[in-house]
């Protein structure tokens, strides 16, 4: 079992940046693919980032290229997730996901577990 709870949240301007913070427990999460989603108010969960375990690859949304980052520090067992450049489109609330032992994944159904969330909302 793998708990995840996701921080960094807030309301931001945009063009501002914004790091969040996902604190993983449980099984080390070195052998997971992590993943960041964000779903808007009316709006289905949405692919934003990958890490995949084991040598897996990166992925990104085509509308977080070159403005998000996804990064782990397997010391503090923490997955981040970089916004840069923030429009008002990346309002959203956004959910950090664990695969078990999954090379890459841009899809709800290739992760087995969920955090909570945290809201970003950025004004324009």
């Amino acid at each position: 079992q793998v708990q995840l709870v996701e921080s960094g949240g807030g309301l931001v301007q945009a063009g501002d940046s914004l790091r969040l913070s996902c604190a993983v427990s449980g099984r080390a999460f070195d052998n997971h693919l992590m993943g960041w989603f964000r779903q808007a108010p009316g709006e289905e969960r949405d692919f934003v980032a990958a890490l995949g375990c084991c040598g897996g690859r990166t992925q990104y949304a085509d509308s977080v290229k070159g403005r998000f980052s996804i990064s782990t520090d397997i010391a503090k067992n923490t997955v981040f997730l970089q916004m840069n450049s923030l429009k008002s489109e990346d309002t959203a609330v956004y959910y950090c996901a664990a695969g078990f032992l999954r090379l890459a994944g841009n899809r709800s159904r290739e992760y087995d577990y969920w955090g909570q969330g945290t809201q970003v909302t950025v004004s324009s």
